[in-house]
């Protein structure tokens, strides 16, 4: 498996690389969870996450290198190996300026940009407000319409505290 340091020699080529594997098979979502410790009664969760079968990883193991954050684990609903980036540090400091720099070109750039600005939103700390939290969940919901989710959007809004 090539590391990092193999592929300095041609990092555009690399990064272009991993941009077009994560506009192929990558997610950007945020959830949603219940938790009575926040004054508004929501958490608001965003993460990137791509998988991949376990015996294909490699390219998995050189994104978490790449980014410098992150955790694999395995997905017993698919059988896969995941890679997930959770830490709203680290998505706005490390993968929102990659995407920046090697932009997604497919329909998920419209994904990434809803994200951006949910992320950019909750560094502000809107996401502690009930405003603030309305606001993140609306674009919130604009994003992955065909996804699962355990509330919906009316719920959610309509059990604000």
């Amino acid at each position: 498996m090539p590391t990092l340091k193999d592929l300095k020699h041609n990092p555009l080529y690399i990064f272009g690389y991993i941009s077009g594997y994560i506009d192929g098979e990558g997610c950007f979502s945020v959830s949603f969870s219940k938790r009575k410790k926040i004054k508004i009664g929501w958490e608001t969760k965003p993460s990137l996450s791509v998988s991949q079968n376990e015996d294909r990883a490699q390219i998995l193991y050189l994104m978490r290198e790449i980014f410098g954050c992150g955790f694999l684990r395995r997905d017993y609903s698919d059988k896969t190996l995941k890679y997930e980036i959770r830490s709203l540090n680290d998505l706005t400091n490390k993968v929102i300026p990659f995407f920046d720099k090697y932009p997604l070109i497919s329909k998920k750039k419209k994904e990434f940009e809803k994200f951006r600005k949910i992320c950019f939103l909750m560094m502000n700390g809107k996401h502690l407000t009930k405003n603030g939290f309305k606001r993140i969940t609306k674009i919130a919901f604009e994003m992955n319409p065909s996804g699962k989710r355990k509330y919906s959007l009316k719920e959610i809004l309509k059990s604000l505290r």
